[in-house]
Formats: structure tokens, sequence, C-alpha cells
């Protein structure tokens, strides 16, 4: 039940509106507007297929007014996949997760169909933030396979982040030879890209996992030499200090 102040979710509506009644083809300018005026109606009904229908009646009005590059935008589906995505992480920062989570996997159908790896990806990695904790692994992973064999730079670049979300679902199961092999794989990655923190971000994980497998001195190692660099660098890092501790 929902409490004051908190977000409702998307408005249900009642039928929409058949294209052809809003049609005023010796005026496509006034039927532009009202189409557009529907759009948000046809967003809140998570219909995909009026959805998408309806940017095709947008489109034309468009190039009947000799639009025809806001035509093209109009019908280019990675425009409506990012709307679904932006509007499915608002409704799941407001609370509205299962609205959120149908916005996703419309947003993932679309994405896929439309081979657009980089979206695909990070409408799959959405979906198993709102998923039950049983499904998530499974979510994350339908995300990695479509990253590992994307041809999309962007979309291979999501393969950290993945390794690293896989590996602390692993380690929270108590997993740990799973999420050591994914917080392994998340270092090799991040080395690759070369940012510092991310490396050390990595290798701090795979640290605490050796650690809980009870690896003690390799864990201590590794945790060691994160110290020495934070202190060479000026930088504290509590996490570090706490593992360290506990070796």
């Amino acid at each position: 039940m929902a409490r004051m102040g908190e977000a409702q979710g998307p408005k249900r509506t009642g039928k929409l509106p058949e294209f052809d009644k809003l049609w005023d083809y010796a005026h496509p300018d006034i039927s532009e507007q009202r189409f557009r005026e529907l759009l948000p109606r046809a967003l809140d009904s998570l219909d995909l297929s009026y959805l998408a229908q309806l940017l095709t009646q947008i489109a034309r009005a468009e190039g009947l007014q000799r639009k025809f590059e806001d035509a093209h935008k109009t019908l280019d589906r990675r425009t409506l996949i990012r709307y679904l995505l932006e509007r499915g992480r608002v409704y799941n920062s407001s609370g509205s997760v299962d609205d959120a989570k149908r916005l996703f996997l419309q947003a993932f159908d679309l994405a896929v169909k439309s081979k657009e790896d980089f979206y695909a990806v990070d409408a799959a990695h959405m979906v198993a933030i709102v998923e039950s904790p049983e499904n998530q692994l499974e979510w994350n992973l339908k995300a990695l396979d479509l990253a590992e064999n994307s041809l999309d730079e962007r979309a291979r670049n999501w393969k950290g982040s993945l390794y690293n979300n896989i590996g602390w679902t692993y380690f929270d199961g108590g997993e740990f030879q799973e999420a050591l092999f994914m917080f392994e794989k998340a270092l090799e990655f991040r080395r690759q890209q070369g940012d510092p923190v991310s490396i050390g971000v990595a290798r701090w994980c795979v640290g605490k996992t050796l650690r809980m497998m009870g690896h003690t001195e390799e864990a201590l190692e590794i945790q060691q030499e994160l110290f020495q660099e934070y202190q060479s660098a000026g930088r504290k890092s509590g996490f570090v200090y706490e593992e360290i501790a506990e070796c």
C-alpha cells in the first residue's frame, strides 16, 4: 500500500483512440499536435505496440510537413528504447518497482529486436536490479552474455560492472569460488581499461573473497599493497583498513 508522498506509478488510462480519427490530412501540423498530446497517455498505457504505431503517425505528419530530419529521428527506435529505460529508472527510484520492471522488459525486448546491444545490456542489468533475488543472477548473466559477445564496444564496456555485480551476487550467497572467478575477470578487464581507481576496487574484491575462502596470507598481501598505494597517493580507504584488520 502506497503512503502519502510516495509515487503511485503510471496512471492507467482508458481505451486509446484510433489514429484515423485524429488525422487531418489537410493540416498535418494539427495532426502532429494531436498525436504528441496523446504520447503521455500511450506511454502510461505500457502498450509498446500502440506506442510504436503512434510514433509512426507522428513521423508521417512530420514528413507531410517536409520535416524529414525530424521524421527520421522520430522513427529511430533507439530514441524509444532510451525513453523506456529512463522512464523505468524514474519509476524505480520513486519506488514503483513493478512499473519500472515492465518498462525495462519492454526496452530489453525492443533493443534485442533492434540489435541495439548497448541498450539491451543496460535494460537487462536494470531488470536484474528490480527482480526478485532468485532471478537477479539470471538477468545479470543474460546481460553479461550480450556484453561478451557484442561487436559494439560500448556494450562490451559493460563487462567490468557486470563481472562485479555477478561476483557480489555469488559472494552474498556464500559461493566464494564463483565470486572469486568473477572478481578476477573484473580485475583483468579493469586492467585492460587502465583506470587505477577501478583496478583498486577490483583488487580489493579479490582480496576480500580470498580471505573468506581462508587464503589469509594472499588476501593480506593484496590489502597491504593497496594500503601502500593509497598512502603514496595521499588517499585513505576504510575498507582496506578493515580488511587488513580482519586478516
